[in-house]
């Protein structure tokens, strides 16, 4: 059964709704089969696509947009980072595999009142001061020290980690979890999921 993009309609807009969980693949097959049915409505209509559930990678936008509109020719968004990541956006938890995945690098410390968001993983050539914030979907390695706070897998990985060359009081996030470290930490500890609590791995 196909169910890994869902269609939900609006008097603004049509949904897609992509599981989270689904590959580049998947989603490729499931709009092959979707879209040509969705044009049939779009006959009668004239209605905005939003893409939504999903943190996408820039290939993947790039992909899932050309398909909607060579097939629609219709207005296509993805919702952004903030709307997607945190607390907030997660509605399940799941555990996928964090060794292998899209990572960006950031050259420089992030200070106070800056935020970094990513769809995938993320290394901090820098420390990340108190006051700023790092928000991914995968993993977090910070080669400075951490003072502010870091939420790895925030769309719901319980897979992610946080690591850091030190790690000062903070709050770390993984998932739908959050732990207060409240003893400087050194020697590079790696904070993960164990038995459903924050720990050092």
């Amino acid at each position: 059964m196909l169910n890994n993009v869902l269609i939900k309609q609006t008097t603004e807009e049509i949904i897609l709704n992509i599981n989270v969980q689904a590959t580049q693949t998947q989603i490729v097959e499931e709009l092959q089969e979707k879209l040509p049915r969705l044009k049939e409505f779009y006959k009668n209509a004239e209605l905005p696509i939003r893409v939504t559930g999903k943190l996408f990678t820039e290939k993947e936008k790039r992909i899932i947009k050309k398909m909607i509109v060579s097939e629609i020719n219709v207005e296509v968004r993805f919702d952004t980072p903030s709307e997607l990541l945190g607390l907030h956006a997660i509605k399940k938890t799941f555990e996928v595999e964090t060794e292998i995945s899209e990572t960006k690098y950031v050259y420089n410390s992030v200070r106070s009142g800056n935020k970094e968001e990513y769809a995938g993983s993320i290394v901090i050539c820098g420390d990340v001061n108190s006051g700023a914030e790092v928000v991914v979907g995968g993993n977090i390695t910070i080669l400075g020290t951490l003072r502010g706070v870091a939420h790895a897998g925030a769309n719901g990985n319980m897979k992610a980690i946080v690591a850091a060359n030190t790690i000062e009081p903070t709050q770390i996030r993984i998932s739908n979890l959050v732990k207060e470290v409240t003893e400087k930490q050194e020697k590079c500890p790696i904070f993960g999921i164990k038995n459903n609590t924050i720990e050092l791995l």
